[in-house]
């Protein structure tokens, strides 16, 4: 995934932004990314992304980690988040981007 492709999707946050606020704001814990824009509050579903980030960026060398959101695709990252919807683990808030749709069934 891309920078800008949104992480979290009950809040709209970026990697970029979540990326960006770990280099300033130097959290000692994962659970402190809740504080960029709310990322993790919502379903439930970005959390272990949140903690991916919070461990790349804590690394020597962020650039030599590499972790799960770099190989996934944004489609492929969606596609997985709908079926942990679906799955009953976690409710999108209200004003979440909406789950993709398959053979004309939404996956809701």
């Amino acid at each position: 995934m891309n920078l800008d492709d949104k992480v979290c999707y009950c809040f709209h946050v970026s990697r970029r932004k979540l990326v960006n606020w770990t280099r300033r704001n130097h959290p000692q814990v994962p659970s402190r990314l809740s504080e960029c824009g709310g990322a993790g509050t919502g379903c439930g579903w970005c959390i272990p992304f949140l903690k991916q980030i919070f461990r790349q960026e804590a690394a020597a060398d962020p650039a030599a980690e590499v972790n799960e959101l770099d190989v996934l695709t944004p489609e492929e990252y969606a596609r997985l988040r709908a079926d942990y919807v679906k799955s009953g683990k976690g409710k999108p808030l209200p004003g979440a981007e909406p789950l993709p749709m398959v053979d004309d069934d939404p996956m809701v």
